[in-house]
């Protein structure tokens, strides 16, 4: 296992993405489009790779013991194992070419495991594939994907399709309205991250802002003729065409890709992202005021689940982070003191 390193601070400003986290959370599947992916991003970046797998499932003490194995032995075999075969997918990426490491690690709940191991890293990315699903549609996320999106203060590139990137359209949700009491600075966040991943793979950058028409209150009542309605809905569009044009600045996006639509950001975000093709959308989260969970809000998750391209998630810089750095180790059950299946 190589273990080198050197300490520099969070930066994606330009082409400062250096170190990628990749957490490969089926080490023996057949496709690995994360690393597939990670390994462009390294290439574009100049970037090192770790590739990580947190071993998360149960030991049952009974069995150790049925088989002649104390848990230590047990241990270290099952992540001998498992990091073996990391090396042996780092040796395939080509690690003559970049530096790639690898690591294991006993650890639960696997969303914990692998912010963990990004901090550790000092990792500007995660990239991790969505959880394999049942449901009829693909891209459907899990609990423990939301749960990555939603803790990690490293920003997380959930991969949903398997097609590597080929100059990739990326989109950047931005909020200059703060709808969903977002900071400032979590625009900027937004814009820094999807410019370097545009430019890191040649692609095209766009920007989508969705306003909403026309002032809650003045949908109270029928006392306002078309007229004045017009003149609201003209004036409320500059306001947002100048907010979105301060948010942008200093980003090289051209205005026929900077996508002002009069809808609820959701939809907004939704309809732009199906009219360009997005590759990936980049959007931001929150912790709500108040309250120590994360929160990405329900319409956010619902569209994170129609999205059928990756989604980078970032965080506002002063995120608090609500992952104690202590590994917990193995999850040991005895299964004598299970209570008995009905």
């Amino acid at each position: 296992m190589n273990n080198s390193s050197n300490s520099h601070g969070r930066s994606a400003s330009g082409a400062g993405i250096r170190r990628i986290l990749v957490a490969v959370k089926d080490p023996w599947a057949r496709a690995l489009p994360g690393l597939t992916k990670a390994l462009q991003l390294a290439r574009a970046f100049g970037a090192r790779l770790e590739l990580f797998h947190a071993l998360s499932d149960p030991l049952y003490i009974d069995v150790a013991e049925i088989h002649g194995q104390d848990l230590a032995s047990l241990e270290r075999e099952q992540r001998q194992r498992v990091l073996g075969r990391l090396e042996r997918l780092a040796e395939r990426l080509g690690r003559g070419e970049l530096t790639i490491n690898v690591a294991v690690e006993w650890d639960f709940p696997p969303h914990d495991a692998v912010i963990r191991a990004a901090q550790a890293s000092k990792a500007d990315l995660i990239v991790a594939e969505r959880h394999p699903t049942v449901h009829h549609l693909p891209w459907v996320l899990r609990f423990t994907d939301f749960e990555l999106l939603r803790r990690s203060p490293v920003p997380v590139l959930l991969i949903k399709t398997r097609t590597p990137y080929a100059r990739p359209t990326v989109l950047a949700a931005v909020d200059p309205g703060h709808t969903f009491a977002k900071p400032p600075s979590l625009d900027a966040e937004i814009l820094r991250y999807g410019s370097a991943i545009a430019e890191g793979l040649r692609g095209a950058l766009h920007a989508v802002h969705g306003f909403e028409p026309l002032p809650a209150s003045a949908l109270n009542g029928d006392y306002l003729s078309g007229d004045w309605v017009t003149e609201l809905e003209d004036v409320t569009e500059k306001k947002a065409r100048g907010a979105l044009e301060r948010t942008v600045r200093g980003v090289e996006i051209p205005r026929t890709r900077q996508h002002l639509i009069p809808r609820h950001p959701i939809d907004a975000i939704e309809q732009v992202a199906g009219a360009i093709g997005s590759n990936i959308v980049v959007m931001g989260a929150i912790s709500r005021c108040g309250l120590r969970r994360v929160v990405l809000g329900n319409t956010s998750e619902k569209l994170l689940d129609h999205l059928p391209c990756d989604v980078l998630i970032v965080k506002p810089r002063r995120f608090a982070n609500p992952v104690p750095k202590a590994r917990r180790g193995a999850q040991l059950i005895a299964l004598s003191a299970l209570p008995p299946s009905l």
